[in-house]
């Protein structure tokens, strides 16, 4: 019987999911985590070789009860945007430069006005965000220029992990449309823009489609993770495609709201003209599914916020820290107490594109409690989502379905906060980790084992429970919602000034 083998590079750990094609069913994941580390509070970096070393033990962990040589195929999914600087060897000459990263701010301004924002956005699907690729190595090309010499290719963190699998450099085009400096009509690096940066174009590697064969697995990496030498390796592809793949969002119709260390809104859109609509505040970029798009909204610290909550409140490393915190918010009203949250930890990109917005509790008094302040954290990211919801409707991406994904739907008190604040009902998928079976699924188009994504979704995606909005906590949520709304413009000042001057 054939195996797919799906490993999800995440912002927090690295997942591994061993699936099985015919029964469309999980049958071993496994999780490690690693650090960010934060050398100045602006920066956001990882050791790649944690990813790998990561990846190791999972996909060891997976195999423990299944023969090595019943996996056919190998995929990937990928946190977006990082920037990873190797050398001729494969080698990082410097930490990852991950998607949380704030140093870049300027740079993104400077882009802009080398392109102009309207050519800019026709071109790249959005405009230049900190974090992003391209206004990351704009920085370095200023202020580390010595990096960018020892440099031979620049790649995303998923791309890291299979070079140390194929020992070959690539990427897909789902992954490099969210650098910012890909032209995601012709599905291949945005020359002018690269040229106008300064850049050399040899720092980009080849884009392939995310199911396409990148390679075979060497043997020193089998031996590593207990595989054998020769597995079809795929591309992979960016983690919010994948779990569009995991959820079957590969045509317009359903959307997909997920809760992770981020926070996304993702609509499949296929536009009638020859270029993509676009708007500032929002993402257009290429699907895994050749052909399509998707319109993403992104906020910066959703299931992060939790976590930051976690570890300040002393949960850190308590293996029931996150069903205790969900609890505690459980038995808190809706609203806190006159308490709201602005998750803005990291600063924030949909809507506001400010790398200087800080985060808060309003209303903050001595009789809240840990359980009020998750319970604020839970419903200010749904708030969040939300005003990313709506502005994507306004581009012309709607739904008639949207599947919750991602950890934080787990959360039965969490995942009914956001029915009640959309206004809408939430779906969930029958599978688990749907952005490691997404994954999956692209290894098996590279083994094989699938004609197309659309047969693999159609084989693979079963739904579930539908969690219905509350009429009465709806209307409650909608006008603190507009009062959440308020706040960002009333404190913007504020924030600047303090993020300038600690």
């Amino acid at each position: 019987m054939p195996y797919l083998l799906g490993i999800d590079i995440g912002t927090s750990s690295v997942k591994a999911v061993l699936f099985d094609p015919e029964t469309a069913r999980i049958t071993a994941t496994a999780a490690h985590e690693y650090p960010i580390h934060k050398p100045t509070p602006d920066r956001a970096e990882q050791n790649p070789d944690d990813w790998w070393d990561a990846t190791v033990m999972v996909v060891r962990q997976v195999m423990t009860n299944l023969k090595p040589e019943s996996v056919v195929g190998i995929g990937f999914s990928g946190q977006m945007h990082g920037t990873v600087l190797v050398d001729a060897a494969g080698k990082p000459v410097h930490p990852a430069i991950i998607w949380a990263d704030q140093r870049s701010g300027a740079e993104c301004a400077e882009l802009v006005a080398m392109v102009g924002a309207e050519n800019y956005a026709s071109t790249a699907g959005t405009l230049p965000a900190v974090g992003f690729m391209g206004a990351t190595l704009l920085w370095l090309r200023k202020h580390q220029p010595d990096l960018l010499e020892k440099a031979h290719q620049v790649l995303l963190p998923k791309d890291y992990v299979r070079l140390k699998m194929t020992g070959n450099m690539l990427t897909d085009s789902s992954d490099a449309a969210g650098t910012g400096i890909f032209d995601v009509t012709k599905r291949a690096w945005a020359d002018e823009i690269i040229r106008r940066t300064g850049l050399p174009e040899s720092l980009f590697p080849v884009v392939i489609e995310s199911g396409g064969l990148a390679g075979h697995l060497q043997p020193e990496a089998a031996a590593l993770m207990g595989l054998p030498a020769g597995i079809r390796v795929a591309a992979g592809c960016a983690d919010q495609p994948a779990q569009a793949l995991g959820n079957g969002l590969i045509t317009p119709g359903k959307a997909s709201v997920t809760t992770g260390s981020g926070g996304q809104v993702f609509i499949p859109l296929q536009p009638s003209g020859e270029r993509v609509p676009t708007d500032p505040r929002l993402h257009v970029f290429n699907h895994a599914v050749p052909g399509m798009y998707y319109v993403l909204g992104a906020i910066l610290s959703a299931g992060l916020s939790l976590r930051w909550l976690r570890n300040l409140v002393g949960l850190e490393g308590v293996p029931d820290a996150y069903p205790r915190l969900s609890a505690e918010a459980a038995q808190v009203a809706p609203g806190a107490d006159g308490l709201i949250f602005l998750p803005y930890l990291s600063g924030e990109r949909t809507p506001h594109m400010d790398s200087l917005a800080r985060g808060a509790f309003i209303g903050l008094s001595a009789h809240h409690t840990r359980g009020h302040l998750a319970r604020a954290v839970m419903e200010g990211v749904a708030f969040a989502l939300r005003q990313t919801l709506e502005i994507s409707r306004e581009l012309g991406a709607d739904a008639e379905t949207i599947i919750a994904a991602g950890g934080g739907a787990e959360s039965d008190v969490w995942r009914q906060i956001q029915a009640d604040v959309f206004g809408v009902p939430l779906q969930q998928t029958l599978l688990t980790e749907q952005a490691g079976v997404g994954a999956a699924l692209l290894g098996g188009m590279a083994a094989g084992v699938y004609a197309e994504l659309a047969e693999a979704c159609s084989r693979t995606v079963r739904y579930g429970s539908i969690t219905q909005p509350n009429t009465t906590r709806q209307t409650f949520y909608n006008d603190r919602y507009a009062h959440f709304l308020e706040l960002y413009p009333r404190l913007k000042g504020d924030f600047h000034r303090l993020a300038n001057h600690p």
